[in-house]
């Protein structure tokens, strides 16, 4: 979990005849910016969005070539519902007009997407899925920067995990896309691009002094992203989904742990 980060404020002369407007003006004009629990709980929440848009898709496209796997369904459903859970965060923790106006349209797309989970997935709905998908990603990232602060050391390495939670289902979002019919130079780029920023977490990870533990769990990550990364450089030739699937959730989990580390070294 984030924590808060407190910012001093500039020591004020009292004794200096300034008016009160005056001294608050001057703090505007700093834009110092103060994390409260509130921003903390609305980018907690994003993050979920981030993820779950990503990871609907990838599954949905696995359920559009697989329809009769019905636990696929239901796991996109349980989705959907974890999703509202995150939009009622946002809405009933925030006072930013803008993030509320973002949230009624997104909304609305969280909306046509329950209705194609209640058809019988098709090429047209899989392709609507895709451009939901980037719907949901572009406003969650608005939302986190309307509520965004400076962020401690420990909460950006966090933060470095939670992005590569998200990048690893984008990833294997396209890995799917492409063996779905949907395999057009845009999500080819869109998949190394992912590819190429989750490397670069992956650097930030192994730069920084783990104890023995998280230095294990460091190892096993690098093991595990390089079996990855070769399913994926052949994704072109090679489609094998629910290993895939495995090999990401796999990676997930000990990301995940690496994650528990820095909420807990706050």
């Amino acid at each position: 979990m984030l924590s808060t980060t407190l910012f001093a404020v500039a020591e004020v002369n009292t004794t200096e005849p300034i008016a009160e407007e005056r001294i608050m003006k001057d703090i505007a004009k700093k834009q110092v910016i103060s994390a409260t629990r509130g921003d903390i709980k609305v980018i907690e929440a994003s993050e979920n969005i981030r993820y779950l848009s990503q990871k609907m898709v990838k599954l949905y496209l696995y359920f559009y070539k697989n329809p009769t796997k019905f636990q696929a369904k239901r796991d996109l459903e349980r989705m959907l519902l974890a999703l509202n859970d995150d939009f009622r965060i946002i809405v009933t923790t925030t006072k930013d007009s803008d993030t509320k106006d973002i949230l009624e349209f997104l909304a609305y797309s969280k909306d046509q997407i329950a209705e194609i989970f209640s058809e019988v997935p098709n090429e047209e709905r899989a392709a609507l899925m895709l451009d939901y998908s980037e719907t949901l990603l572009e406003g969650a990232d608005s939302v986190a920067v309307a509520h965004r602060y400076d962020f401690a050391d420990e909460e950006k390495m966090l933060m470095v995990t939670k992005e590569m939670e998200y990048l690893l289902e984008r990833m294997s979002k396209y890995y799917m896309a492409l063996h779905a019919g949907f395999d057009s130079p845009t999500n080819k780029d869109a998949m190394q691009e992912s590819i190429m920023h989750f490397e670069e977490n992956i650097a930030k990870i192994n730069l920084y002094a783990y104890p023995k533990q998280e230095r294990e769990q460091k190892m096993a990550m690098n093991a595990s992203w390089k079996a990855t990364q070769a399913f994926l450089e052949k994704s072109e030739t090679l489609f094998i989904p629910n290993l895939m699937n495995a090999s990401v959730a796999h990676l997930e989990n000990i990301v995940a742990k690496i994650a528990l580390f820095h909420t807990q070294n706050q």
